[in-house]
């Protein structure tokens, strides 16, 4: 889901969620080449980027804008990485079994979609047929990007980031997030006032997009982790915006590109970005036998992810209690080379077997994950039965397979899916 968003187009959600927040009329729908430039000098005079170029853009009619995603999909994400995505959101148990990424987030951009950046095109997309706040709004944080590309390449600046799934979202909160603060602060001074004067005002204009308020059904309807990491960027990047603008003023728009955040944990937590408070990358468990797999995938999970996994099987309060307290996470997806074909007939689906660890600040907090994740194992499967449970470890059986479960000082570790109660015996040491 996060490669998928941040390939395909940048700023897609925002305006459409912000034009809820309150601001100053907005100008007419049509917006032409003299409006643009006008409303550039004052994105200029409000971050100091000097304006390097006029802005190229173009109309699409509301009837193209999912054909035009498509398309984006087609040209910057092979069928395979879609495969693995998916592949690791099921595994994860972020989303059900009979998911469709792919489908899932076209839906999902186009329902919300009131403009696009094309960042690899350089060249700024509007949708006809809107509302005028919307459109207006969507224009003023298009334009922002436009601003930010001329100076940081935005295209590069996301692919840097992009080897590490959470560094890559935290990367987009610095692209989203800017361009929100930015459009705000546009709309803001039409009333007289800044964000910079007004700290409730920042928190009242973040915590719109929180609520579709019934506007978006698919968005609606998304499973809690879609949701969370589409609106991250835009409300949690605004936060994080507003922190280095208090800091840091008007350098804060050049500092963010030149020293990204690097985990999402440094979004949430401004002052651990200003303190450089990296993240561990935990040792994954040893799968036997593990010639006979390839590696599929593998990824960074970091706070935010942590956060909505809690939150999906944990509740709310231990999740807001326990994430911050992450310190690491990683995964890796391992495919069989063969299928299992134990009923003959045909080709057999590959097994997967999942391999997760993370860290975390005490031993005391890793005990607690420990047992919030028998909680995960058991609410993602439809069958879950442990076999053996002692303080530091536990074994059984799932949908996909046997587990096991450890916990080892501030480690926690689990492997997911394997043939036999004897791999998962056998199952231990580290990588």
């Amino acid at each position: 889901m996060k490669k998928l968003c941040w390939l395909i187009v940048s700023g897609a959600l925002a305006a459409a969620l912000y034009a809820q927040a309150p601001a100053a009329a907005a100008a007419g729908s049509a917006a032409g080449k003299a409006e643009i430039d006008e409303i550039v000098q004052e994105l200029s005079g409000i971050t100091g980027l000097k304006t390097l170029e006029h802005v190229d853009y173009d109309h699409i009619p509301r009837e193209r804008v999912k054909a035009f995603l498509a398309e984006r999909v087609k040209e910057s994400v092979k069928p395979e990485e879609i495969r693995a995505e998916e592949a690791s959101l099921k595994k994860l148990g972020f989303v059900p079994q009979d998911f469709d990424l792919e489908k899932t987030t076209l839906d999902l951009l186009s329902e919300q979609a009131a403009a696009f950046y094309d960042y690899r095109k350089r060249k700024l997309f509007l949708i006809d047929a809107g509302p005028d706040l919307v459109q207006h709004s969507a224009l003023v944080h298009e334009l922002a990007h436009a601003l930010a590309d001329q100076h940081f390449h935005l295209e590069k600046f996301m692919e840097h980031g992009s080897k590490n799934d959470d560094s890559a979202l935290a990367r987009l909160a610095v692209m989203e997030g800017q361009a929100t603060w930015i459009m705000s602060e546009y709309l803001t001074r039409k009333t007289g006032q800044s964000l910079k004067d007004a700290p409730v005002l920042v928190k009242l204009m973040s915590s719109v997009a929180e609520s579709s308020t019934g506007q978006f059904p698919v968005f609606d309807k998304s499973p809690l982790y879609l949701r969370e990491t589409l609106i991250f960027p835009y409300t949690q990047g605004m936060l994080f915006q507003h922190a280095v603008v208090e800091k840091m003023d008007k350098a804060a728009f050049t500092e963010v590109f030149h020293r990204p955040p690097a985990t999402t944990q440094q979004i949430l937590h401004p002052e651990k970005y200003f303190a450089n408070v990296k993240a561990v990358r935990p040792a994954l468990p040893e799968l036997v036998h593990e010639r006979d797999y390839r590696n599929f995938t593998d990824g960074e999970l970091g706070e935010l992810d942590h956060s909505v996994l809690l939150r999906q099987y944990a509740g709310q309060e231990e999740a807001a209690a326990l994430a911050p307290e992450w310190k690491g996470g990683f995964f890796r997806l391992l495919e069989a080379k063969h299928g299992d074909n134990k009923n003959g007939g045909g080709a057999a689906p590959k097994r997967t077997v999942l391999a997760y660890a993370s860290e975390w600040s005490s031993p005391e907090k890793a005990e607690k994950f420990f047992q919030d994740y028998r909680k995960v194992l058991a609410g993602k499967w439809k069958h879950y039965e442990e076999a053996d449970a002692g303080p530091a470890s536990v074994s059984g059986r799932g949908d996909d397979g046997y587990f096991l479960l450890r916990l080892s000082g501030t480690r926690v570790t689990s492997l997911e899916g394997m043939d036999s109660p004897a791999a998962a015996r056998q199952a231990g040491g580290w990588l």
